[in-house]
C-alpha cells in the first residue's frame, strides 16, 4: 500500500518556467487539477511530501493550501531527506510513490515501489520509472499520477464519495 507520495516542484507539480516580475517577484503556475488530487490523497488518510532543490515562498504557501505534510526547499540530496521522512513516518521504500522529471530526482525514482515522470521529463528518466505519465508537468501529471495510485491502490471509490 502506498502511504506517502513525494512531488517535484519545477518541471512536475509545475511547467518548469520561473517568470519573475520587474520588482523582483517569482511567478509559478500550478494546475488546480493537481491541487485537487493532492488535496484528496491527503484527505483519504495518506501523506504527501515537496522535495524540491530551489526555494520559493509560493511553494510554502501552496503546500499549506493543499494540506502537503512535509515541504522541504533547497535540497541538493533529495534520496538523504526522503530517507528522514521515510524514518519519521515508519514506512519503507515500498509504501513511497514519487513522481520527477530530471536527474535530480533520480536517486528518489530508483529506490521507490513506484515511480512517474510526466511526459515532458528529461527523456534518461524515463529508464528509471515505472510509469510514464501523459500528462507534461504542470498540465495534470500529478494528477494523473495519484489517479493511477487511488485505482490501483483499490481507493478509487473513496475517493469520488468525497464528492
Amino acid at each position: 500500500m502506498i502511504e506517502l507520495i513525494v512531488i517535484d516542484v519545477d518541471g512536475t507539480l509545475t511547467d518548469g518556467k520561473i517568470y519573475y516580475s520587474n520588482s523582483g517577484d517569482e511567478i509559478k503556475a500550478f494546475n488546480i487539477k493537481d491541487g485537487l488530487m493532492i488535496k484528496s490523497w491527503n484527505t483519504l488518510g495518506k501523506k504527501s511530501a515537496i522535495i524540491t532543490g530551489r526555494v520559493s515562498n509560493i511553494v510554502d504557501r501552496r503546500a499549506k493550501e493543499l494540506d502537503i505534510t512535509f515541504v522541504k526547499q533547497g535540497v541538493r540530496n533529495k534520496k538523504e531527506v526522503l530517507d528522514s521522512i521515510i524514518e519519521e513516518l515508519g514506512i519503507s521504500y515500498s509504501e513511497v510513490a514519487v513522481i520527477g522529471d530530471d536527474m535530480n530526482d533520480l536517486s528518489m525514482l530508483s529506490l521507490v515501489k513506484k515511480s512517474f515522470a510526466p511526459y515532458d521529463a528529461n527523456p534518461y528518466i524515463y529508464d528509471f520509472v515505472n510509469f510514464p505519465l501523459k500528462k507534461n508537468g504542470g498540465e495534470g501529471a500529478v494528477a494523473e499520477m495519484i489517479e493511477v495510485l487511488l485505482k490501483e491502490e483499490k481507493l478509487y471509490d473513496k475517493f469520488l464519495a468525497l464528492w
